[in-house]
């Protein structure tokens, strides 16, 4: 426990005994209503008595909502350093931060985030050195900074781009066109479009979007039959052309892609997060009719450019690490291929075009290496990067001749890189300084050992010269699917546990990407357990290794890391003190009913289906948390708008955790207001309370007085 110096010992102990310490007795928690739904699954039945908050517009559920967050208002607002964390937090964050440059003709665009501007903002200059200008300011757009903007596409002539604001965090985006040299808005306007983007040719664009929903359904109903749209610039939305559509698959995805020199049109279709089928279009030949190149859904395809006619292509299949290859589209069959570049024995993470060559980025042990080649492969330079961390961002026109390029670790902030072809050399471009002395730090990577003796990476985050004691808080986090890796970034909401002599742990586990679809395959479907075991290990790896004790140590994951750390505090309440899932997938049972949750059936399997649910049901978060029990203190997280993990699985499962924690530990719940999925397009006000009450929350309740 950290003291003050200067307060005399008798002092400090009274303080903490009297001010840091959370009560010992047993929250008194508002009451939720329980009703007598059940569901017959496989002739098993299954309770779900708090259903109703699944109905998020309803006047009991709101009221619900309002009870719930004055509760846990209540109760973050007696931790007496709460406002100290804060005002630590606003002070490492007033530095201006850069990030996402690229190239468009002559002009550079990229962004940047004035000290504690509530959202970046893109500027644009005329060159290496010309003046900076600001393109476009999402902070002009709403009072409250709940409006942001994210850039959709550069259209081949290097004129427009497209890009689309998200109000409140919620994941549909409308979309306009601004002309790029003289950052005029134009007139035209695309509503109800999510994950998308848009192909550029010739006078317009293509894009995917789905029907308006029904007034009041906005954030949680099935998003289905999407489709594809050109639209022409100056034209009414409603003007648009139907390019393509399945009325016999409501549940696909659809994305285009446009060839630089504009003769093919591309569009993948998804049955959910992993998994496409890839149709083509000649638009040279004027072809109406698609023709099939890449039969779903069992592998992943991206075209990365035309070669003339034939197509180079990243792809997984016969390639669990992934490769290039060049595929001729009138003898598609895989047994015609060419290898540009095989597959490695390090996970081929992405790939991208740029001044007519290739770059192909790695995972090492889940930190990044780019290597340029020509393209029939010929190596030609490894791009230098500074330091072992997550390098992103290289790619452009065929006429470029130099790109930009983000790098972050946990102890170097992010610096956008800009990187020469012909000499193979970088040189800082933007860099952000931040308030913290990052020397201060270090990162050390381990391997542990799983419960089935499967060797999985950890990084390790903390102050330099440590000693293992056992004394130090730390902040266990890990995502585990989606074939997603976690690799290292710079946090400045961290060095609040560095500078308290904690320790950050991000568990490389199963289901990620980080060493390729066996990797991912190893923890999703029937083996997600494997998830949950590969994070338990890593729980007891840190107090084995005398990093930290099970009393302070806590657990955080959003989304689907928000299912982990449920699923983990329900099977392990033993091993750790605090438990802060976020955004979490909580009922595996229904998650397919709500948004786009139909597309994660790929990743988890279904209820729907015999073969699933039974293992869906053994490890579901909400159906695993039992009467009697002391669970971790706990503070669950959520917003009002998250139209990708609805709140209802929040909601219930906290309403079961308050019915049935056992002793003193307390299980809240955190309902932001006007925001969405995670910290996606949160404005910074939210992200700097959101980071203050899982940090007072966390040192509350393991006794801990962080440092002034």
């Amino acid at each position: 426990m950290k003291l003050n110096r200067f307060i005399p010992l008798l002092a400090a102990a009274i303080f903490l005994l009297s001010q840091c310490k959370s009560p010992v007795a047993k929250l008194s928690y508002p009451e939720t209503k329980k009703g007598t739904q059940s569901d017959t699954y496989f002739g098993t039945a299954v309770a779900d008595p708090y259903r109703w908050l699944e109905n998020d517009t309803s006047t009991e559920t709101k009221a619900w909502v309002k009870t719930e967050q004055a509760f846990t208002e209540d109760y973050l607002s007696k931790i007496p350093f709460r406002d100290q964390i804060r005002n630590r937090y606003k002070e490492l964050l007033n530095y201006d931060k850069f990030f996402g440059a690229f190239k468009v003709g002559d002009y550079m665009i990229f962004t940047k985030q004035e000290g504690l501007q509530n959202q970046s903002v893109y500027y644009i200059q005329k060159g290496l050195d010309g003046e900076a200008k600001v393109l476009i300011d999402p902070n002009k757009l709403s009072e409250d900074g709940s409006i942001s903007v994210g850039l959709d596409g550069v259209s081949n002539d290097k004129k427009y781009i497209a890009y689309h604001i998200n109000k409140g965090g919620s994941d549909w985006q409308t979309m306009f066109v601004m002309e790029i040299a003289t950052q005029k808005k134009l007139d035209d306007q695309i509503d109800w479009l999510k994950f998308g983007g848009v192909s550029w040719q010739g006078a317009g664009f293509y894009y995917s979007c789905y029907d308006k929903p029904a007034a009041g359904t906005e954030l949680s109903a099935k998003s289905e039959f999407q489709k594809v749209y050109y639209h022409k610039l100056g034209e009414k939305q409603e003007q648009d052309i139907l390019v393509f559509e399945d009325k016999s698959n409501s549940q696909r995805y659809y994305s285009t892609q446009v060839t630089e020199d504009e003769r093919y049109l591309f569009i993948y279709k998804s049955p959910g997060t992993d998994g496409t089928e890839v149709i083509y279009r000649n638009l040279a030949k004027k072809d109406k009719d698609f023709k099939l190149l890449f039969k779903g859904y069992d592998f992943n395809y991206y075209v990365l450019n035309n070669l003339g006619d034939q197509f180079l292509v990243n792809t997984n299949d016969g390639a669990g690490n992934y490769k290039v290859v060049l595929v001729d589209p009138s003898h598609p069959e895989k047994a015609e291929w060419k290898d540009v570049v095989p597959e490695k024995t390090e996970k081929l993470e992405s790939s991208s075009m740029l001044g007519g060559k290739l770059f192909v980025s790695y995972l090492k042990d889940a930190s990044t290496r780019i290597y340029q080649y020509k393209t029939d492969g010929t190596l030609e330079h490894e791009v230098p990067l500074p330091a072992i961390g997550s390098a992103s961002g290289i790619g452009g026109f065929s006429t470029d001749t130099y790109a930009f390029y983000d790098f972050s670790s946990f102890t170097y902030p992010p610096c956008i890189y800009r990187y020469d072809l012909a000499s193979g050399k970088s040189e800082v471009f933007k860099k952000s300084t931040p308030k913290a002395n990052v020397d201060d730090f270090e990162t050390e990577q381990v391997f542990y050992t799983g419960k089935d003796g499967t060797k999985v990476p950890m990084f390790l985050v903390h102050k330099k010269g440590i000693k293992l004691d056992g004394s130090h808080p730390t902040f266990l986090c890990a995502y585990g699917g989606f074939n997603a890796s976690s690799t290292p970034y710079f946090s400045n909401s961290k060095v609040i546990l560095y500078e308290n002599d904690g320790v950050y742990a991000v568990a490389n586990i199963r289901g990620g990407g980080e060493y390729g679809e066996k990797w991912h395959k190893g923890g999703n479907l029937l083996n997600k357990q494997n998830c949950f075991d590969d994070f338990i290990a890593a729980a007891e790896y840190l107090i084995d290794n005398k990093y930290t004790t099970k009393d302070r140590l806590a657990i955080n994951g959003g989304s689907n890391g928000g299912l982990l750390v449920g699923a983990v505090m329900t099977q392990r309440p033993d091993l750790f003190k605090v438990a802060i899932p976020e955004v979490g997938v909580m009922d595996m049972l229904r998650f397919q009913k709500f948004t786009v949750g139909w597309g994660w059936a790929v990743e988890y399997g279904s209820s729907d289906s015999a073969k699933y649910f039974p293992y869906l049901y053994k490890y579901s978060p909400l159906h695993n948390i039992k009467e009697g029990v002391e669970y971790p203190a706990t503070m669950v997280v959520t917003a009002d708008h998250d139209d990708r993990v609805v709140p209802a699985h929040s909601f219930k499962f906290i309403a079961t955790l308050q019915a049935m924690q056992k002793g003193p530990n307390p299980v809240l719940i955190r309902i932001e207001t006007n925001q969405g999925h995670g910290a996606s397009g949160a404005s910074l006000n939210k992200i700097i309370e959101g980071e203050t009450d899982k940090w007072a929350f966390m040192f509350y309740n393991m006794g801990i007085e962080p440092v002034k």
